[in-house]
């Protein structure tokens, strides 16, 4: 772990892994709840956590650096269900990556249960993970300039879900409905950090 200061009043903590970043999450999020910890944002990302509006920048840089962080502990809320229908364009180049067929695939994506790690890239764009890293994935060697809002993508360790039509070099799988950012719902994002999904085939033949 590394702390550094980040103008006055915030500090970026650095960690060695995801499941590192996990854990100081779930705990600076305990230390919050529990009022022990005044901060006006956590904000998780891959290696990282930004400690945003932080009384007592100082103090906290020592604590953090002799704080045993526990493991994240298992989250007991609710699953969100994401309908997905297997039929993305890359579907075909993930299966020969992986050695299955395309419906295995389907089948091992909608088997696992994921968790949001962090969020970003768009507004409602959440990093997931949860596949082991036997299914790790490149990004495509030539980004597409538009993918269309809903398509269900992988890159990396991570499993995504494009909001809105934007430029992306991901692996498209399959496609959802969902809505992910809505400015008139509160919160307008769908998916958060610790957030568990599942994706659900909208039928049997979206796995063929």
């Amino acid at each position: 772990m590394r702390v550094l200061p980040v103008g006055d009043d915030a500090l970026l903590v650095e960690m060695d892994s995801g499941e590192g970043v996990q854990a100081l999450h779930a705990e600076l999020m305990r230390r919050r709840a529990e009022g022990s910890l005044t901060v006006r944002e956590i904000v998780p990302a891959a290696r990282t956590v930004l400690l945003d509006g932080l009384q007592d920048p100082a103090r906290w840089v020592s604590e953090l650096t002799a704080a045993d962080i526990p493991p994240a502990p298992p989250r007991t809320d609710a699953v969100i269900e994401l309908p997905v229908r297997y039929d993305g364009p890359d579907l075909a180049d993930v299966a020969v990556h992986w050695g299955v067929s395309e419906r295995e695939v389907a089948r091992i994506h909608g088997a696992t249960e994921f968790r949001v790690a962090f969020c970003g890239f768009a507004p409602g764009f959440g990093y997931l993970t949860g596949l082991p890293p036997r299914y790790d994935v490149p990004r495509r060697a030539t980004p597409r300039t538009a993918v269309p809002a809903g398509s269900v993508a992988l890159a990396g360790p991570y499993t995504g879900v494009y909001p809105r039509s934007s430029p992306g070099g991901w692996q498209l799988i399959g496609t959802t409905d969902a809505v992910l950012w809505d400015h008139a719902r509160v919160p307008a994002a769908l998916l958060a950090p610790g957030t568990r999904v599942r994706f659900v085939p909208a039928s049997p033949e979206s796995a063929a």
